[in-house]
């Protein structure tokens, strides 16, 4: 046997072609020795599991950083030095903050495990003309299978026979309705979506029942190649983590510079080379920020619970702060700004026009006429156009669990729920109007028909389908009081273009009096029918859906709408959450077929243009992602199909539906909302905005302690004299501070505006050039601080363990101030009101017990070489403290160092 062809192939080729390259038989199959022979050669109908990092390989990771590689090697010195309680801290703080990197590590192949998942079914073929069942993994090219309704396929499929045939593909590609499908040839060039003769491996049929011959399995599926797109999307690093690695390694070349700047001026002045040594790694100790990386950890830990009340679960926490940095959405459209659930928006008779309320599948709503008041539901055509749609009908209507759902074709499900909008339910129709006889549902008929029984007043032909047909075969009209009239024709087509030019998906009903010893006989129905109404459909958008994109672009978020429904059905959606214009322009709506003629050359003006993508494929909505990250763009991607998952994992923040997305787009995203509402992205764009906001406020209030401490250890050898602190010493200070003061930030409820704001640039650094004036200047203070009330100390007589004392007392009163004022990186920490942070205050008030215990404790005092100081002391360093919060209040309103932040 052959290979089996290169996709793309049989959907262009005869049934009885592919029979015969495939080496098959249409009505006995493969025998079972054939069968055997290739899953030899092709292996089981599986995608192929890629290879992963083992656990010793991500604990490892974690220690891949500039700064924990510095906090390593001044570990080592330290031990060698015998200063063992220092070391013990700095092999501390490394312990755990790979210990936290490495719980929090997300699970990015898991997305390939549901991907193989989704294929685990068990398959109905036809071997040595025998029928039986066989795993899907033992399924081979050319077997013969059998496929009917509810039924999930287990490869990819070269229809031979079809029987009223539907399959649900829209996980695959997109199409929010079924798609019917028949045996019939189609052109080489016709798109996967539209290859009506191919049923694909992992979708769901509807309806109907078929014979296929397999014609690919595995890794050669249309599954199997979006699996290998999912495998080789890179997972980017987010603005987050790209910054903080680049501002980790400056700072780390900036620490290793003074250290050793400090050590070379240490010997040049004749010092002790130990001592000078020693006072260069107690520079190197005390610059790098210890806290930075357990502080981002707990940072982005509470935005993932803030986010998880607004109903967005993070499986990644650097994607807390990405979401926060996007510019722009790409979001699906069915389940994501739709509500994925057909329902009827119009009804038209020859009478008037009916708008219908509610949305989805609940039977909750009304009909009201054109003045706003209750239709005439009970009688004429509104009534037996109802009727038509509820009982001309083979879905039905169920709750479970307080939803509801339709079990059948969505266009009939939805005709279903707007007639128990008004009290016509499938139970009651049913015994109102019996069903006695049906012609069902074709491609080539165009309709359907159904004979019911009226009893005293004879039998009714129901019918409903496509409007030219019914309109060709109807004779007259039915009148609101339950009379006949002559059908208006122009007036019935005028009025079904106009629906479906609004991208409404449009259904005729019509009905035909017979006696009661008739049947239902087709030839009998043309020019015989009584034209009753018209149906118009949509997914209608989710209600908050549009106000969250307004949002989105108030915040300055472009909003792009990718789908793979059809271009005038997701014109009429984006029309109506405002992504487009009342007259939408050339450019604004691409389609699939226009991005694969579109010159690479292009891409980039057109992607940036356009704001609506429809009918595109999953290779398309990866390369729209990529042309929009060329561009320096931050791309969040919402989506709930397979076909999502390698834009989702391309995308810098992936999106994921809880409810009604496939575990592959789950596994593949770093955020999952478990309502599936658009609504809920725009709430956690919000929550990443504060998250790196309080983020940068950490880094502003922290980064003065450590330059400060570096600086006053450099000074101390540039002049010659004793250390003012100790190495020790400066590790209590960072690590405590950290933990009681630093991290309250955390917790700050977000600003007001935050909303209002432009999303920052990916381009800029962390700190900003008037963040770093700030950080200098507080930094400048505390040394002058510092270094003059160390020297105070020692003039007045204070022993040298008390000056130190005093020295690392002033530092953390200094820090505990400045913290009030970073609440707020531009506005008066008054403003904010004093207990809108409880945890601050908390904060403070435990790091004051510390302090307290650090300079009276006797234990303390001999472990880091402290000793208490008198109340005198305790004086001027609340004196130099104040002095300190005065000049940085004053330069955050008049800008006297550097350009105001606000």
């Amino acid at each position: 046997m052959p290979a089996p062809r290169p996709e793309g192939d049989h959907h262009a080729l005869a049934a009885h072609e592919v029979v015969l390259l495939l080496g098959t038989d249409v009505e006995h199959g493969l025998t079972e020795a054939d069968a055997a022979d290739r899953l030899r050669r092709f292996g089981p109908n599986l995608l192929p599991r890629a290879t992963q990092g083992g656990v010793f390989r991500r604990l490892l990771r974690q220690f891949h950083n500039p700064l924990i590689y510095v906090l390593i090697g001044a570990g080592v010195v330290t031990l060698l030095l015998a200063e063992y309680v220092d070391s013990a801290v700095i092999f501390g703080v490394v312990v755990v903050n790979a210990v936290v990197g490495f719980l929090q590590e997300s699970r990015a192949e898991a997305a390939l495990d549901a991907l193989r998942a989704m294929v685990r079914t068990e398959a109905r073929l036809v071997r040595g003309g025998r029928q039986r069942r066989v795993p899907s993994t033992e399924v081979v090219p050319g077997d013969l299978v059998l496929v009917e309704a509810g039924e999930k396929v287990p490869a990819d499929l070269r229809l031979v026979h079809a029987a009223e045939l539907r399959a649900d593909e829209s996980a695959l590609t997109g199409e929010s309705l079924p798609v019917r499908k028949d045996e019939l040839v189609v052109p080489a060039e016709t798109p996967v979506a539209d290859r009506r003769n191919l049923l694909y491996s992992g979708t769901l049929l509807t309806g109907g029942s078929a014979a296929g011959v397999v014609v690919a399995t595995g890794a050669e599926t249309e599954l199997g190649r979006i699996h290998r797109l999912v495998g080789g999307a890179r997972v980017l690093d987010t603005p987050l983590t790209v910054q903080l690695a680049r501002f980790s390694r400056l700072l780390t070349v900036a620490i290793l510079v003074l250290a050793a700047v400090t050590f070379g001026i240490g010997l040049l002045r004749g010092q002790d080379a130990g001592q000078t040594f020693t006072a260069a790694v107690a520079l190197a100790v005390g610059a790098i920020p210890e806290g930075l990386p357990a502080a981002v950890t707990i940072t982005l830990a509470i935005g993932v619970s803030r986010m998880a009340r607004r109903r967005a679960v993070v499986r990644r926490l650097p994607a807390v702060e990405t979401l926060g940095s996007t510019t722009v959405i790409c979001t699906d459209k069915t389940g994501t700004l739709t509500e994925n659930q057909m329902t009827v928006q119009l009804l038209w008779t020859p009478q008037g026009r009916y708008e219908v309320t509610g949305a989805g599948y609940t039977p909750t709503g009304e009909i009201r006429d054109a003045d706003g008041g209750p239709a005439p539901t009970g009688v004429g055509a509104l009534r037996w156009s109802l009727l038509a749609g509820v009982a001309c009908n083979d879905a039905r209507l169920d709750e479970q669990d307080g939803r509801w759902a339709v079990l059948g074709d969505p266009t009939e499900g939805a005709m279903l729920v707007v007639g128990a909008k008004v009290g016509l339910s499938r139970h009651r129709v049913a015994e109102e109007l019996p069903r006695l006889a049906a012609v069902p549902f074709t491609s080539e008929r165009q309709y359907m028909a159904t004979l019911h029984d009226r009893r005293e007043d004879g039998r009714v032909v129901l019918v409903k389908g496509a409007v030219e047909r019914v309109v060709e075969w109807s004779a007259a009209a039915l009148r609101e009081d339950g009379s006949t009239g002559p059908l208006d024709v122009e007036a019935v087509l005028a009025a079904a273009h106009e629906l479906a030019a609004d991208g409404l998906r449009v259904l005729a009903t019509a009905m035909r009096p017979v006696g009661p010893a008739d049947g239902l006989v087709e030839e009998e129905l043309p020019g015989r029918l009584v034209f009753t109404g018209l149906h118009a459909m949509l997914d209608p958008p989710r209600a908050a859906a549009a106000a969250a994109v307004r949002s989105c672009q108030r915040a300055g978020v472009a909003v792009k709408m990718i789908t793979g429904d059809h271009r005038a059905t997701a014109t009429a959606i984006a029309g109506r959450l405002g992504l487009l214009r009342d007259a939408p322009g050339p450019g604004d709506v691409l389609t699939g077929t226009d991005l694969a003629t579109l010159p690479a050359a292009e891409l980039p003006a057109a992607v940036r243009q356009a704001s609506v993508f429809a009918r595109v494929s999953p290779e398309q909505k990866l390369r729209l992602v990529e042309a929009l990250q060329a561009a320096g763009q931050v791309v969040a991607m919402t989506g709930d199909g397979v076909n999502d998952a390698p834009a989702l994992r391309q995308a810098n923040i992936g999106v994921a539906m809880g409810r009604s997305g496939t575990e592959v787009a789950k596994e593949a995203a770093d955020i999952v909302l478990t309502d599936d509402d658009f609504a809920t992205i725009e709430s956690a764009v919000e929550e990443g905005r504060g998250v790196f906001a309080n983020l940068t406020k950490f880094i502003t209030w922290t980064l003065p302690t450590n330059a400060a401490e570096g600086m006053v250890i450099l000074v101390a050898i540039v002049l010659g004299t004793v250390l003012p602190i100790l190495p020790s010493q400066i590790l209590w200070i960072n690590m405590t501070t950290a933990v009681a003061l630093g991290l309250t930030l955390a917790f700050e409820p977000k600003e007001p505006g935050i909303m209002d704001r432009p999303p920052r640039d990916p381009k800029q650094p962390l700190l900003t050039a008037a963040l770093v004036v700030r950080v200098l200047l507080v930094s400048a203070l505390l040394v002058v601080g510092a270094w003059g009330l160390f020297e105070w100390e020692l003039n007045a007589g204070s022993e040298l363990a008390q000056a130190r004392t005093a020295a690392v007392n002033l530092f953390v009163v200094v820090m505990a101030g400045y913290l009030f004022s970073c609440r707020s990186l531009t506005r008066s920490p008054w403003r904010l009101g004093l207990f809108s942070n409880r945890w601050l205050i908390v904060g403070v008030l435990a790091q004051a017990l510390a302090q307290l215990a650090l300079t009276y404790l006797p234990v303390l005092n001999d472990l880091f070489r402290t000793a208490p100081i008198s109340g005198t002391t305790w004086l001027r360093i609340f004196g130099i403290a104040a002095l300190v919060s005065v000049v940085v209040a004053l330069d955050k309103r008049l800008g006297w160092f550097g350009r105001r932040l606000g």
